[in-house]
């Protein structure tokens, strides 16, 4: 069926089948990086207008600058410095994060890829005073946290690296890790604290996740700003606490009606995906999946 395509609709059709929040990500990420390449030959000032972009973007960890450029947490995530390290971001989210987004929804996984990358900055504050203070660009904080979310999801699962045998995500994982530790202030230029600040974030968003906790409250607000209609659908789809199930010695009793009340909610995963759950529905969901 596709043997006749053309490169273009081929990459096209690729990227369209990418989860939507990683397939926004790249793209946003590509295109800035093509704006640095070309504002790198344009100079203003003495400097190029690339450089001016990153000192005004990137991410400056003092807490003067936190609190009175709060923008910065969210903009460095987008700017790289070159396109090896570019490319190996998005390959990383790419690799790993789809298995993810797939599995979370998409709201849940844009708080844990922007709270890994905030979270790491933050990290990197509290220690700027021994590491210092140099401009941070690059998305590895985010990156790391979805990393480190497939390795909780997918400990298993291999990875194939180049002249290795397939090794276990949590390894692979916890080694990328534990080369930041061990490299903290060697003075490569590499944001080692961010890294594992966006790690840490990750690891305790996406055990809160199934823990039962509701990340995707965090998008929906925004969401609503451009679509209201979103704030009504929500409250129609909210149900009353289900006061029929109750335990005798760790063993649940539950009315038939709660088999209705699961196939209705994996009836509407299959047509809205999981953030289109309420928290109701999604904490009913996970008790009835630790008693299966």
């Amino acid at each position: 069926m596709y043997q006749n395509d053309s490169f273009g609709s081929a990459f096209k059709r690729g990227f369209l089948r990418m989860p939507p929040i990683i397939r926004t990500v790249i793209a946003i990420n590509v295109i800035i990086f093509i704006l640095q390449a070309i504002f790198g030959g344009i100079e203003v000032g003495g400097r190029s207008l690339n450089q001016a972009i990153v000192e005004y973007f990137g991410f400056v960890p003092t807490i003067g600058t936190a609190v009175t450029q709060p923008w910065r947490f969210v903009t460095y995530m987008f700017l790289h410095g070159s396109g090896f390290h570019l490319i190996f971001n998005m390959l990383w989210l790419w690799w790993m994060g789809r298995s993810v987004e797939e599995a979370i929804g998409p709201r849940t996984f844009a708080v844990i890829f922007f709270g890994a990358g905030i979270g790491g900055a933050f990290f990197h504050i509290l220690f700027s005073f021994l590491y210092g203070t140099s401009v941070v660009i690059g998305a590895s904080g985010a990156v790391f946290g979805i990393m480190v979310s497939f390795a909780y999801l997918y400990p298993r699962a291999p990875i194939m690296l180049i002249f290795l045998p397939p090794i276990e995500a949590r390894f692979v994982v916890a080694a990328l890790i534990a080369l930041d530790v061990l490299f903290i202030g060697a003075g490569d230029n590499v944001a080692r604290l961010v890294h594992l600040g966006g790690a840490g974030i990750g690891y305790l968003l996406i055990k809160a996740h199934y823990q039962g906790a509701d990340l995707a409250k965090f998008i929906r607000p925004i969401e609503r700003i451009w679509n209201p209609n979103l704030a009504k659908s929500s409250k129609k789809n909210k149900k009353p606490k289900n006061k029929k199930m109750y335990s005798i010695s760790d063993v649940e009793i539950v009315e038939e009606s709660d088999q209705s009340e699961l196939d209705a909610i994996l009836e509407k995963i299959s047509k809205e995906g999981y953030d289109g759950l309420t928290a109701e529905e999604k904490k009913k969901l996970f008790e009835l999946s630790k008693r299966n």
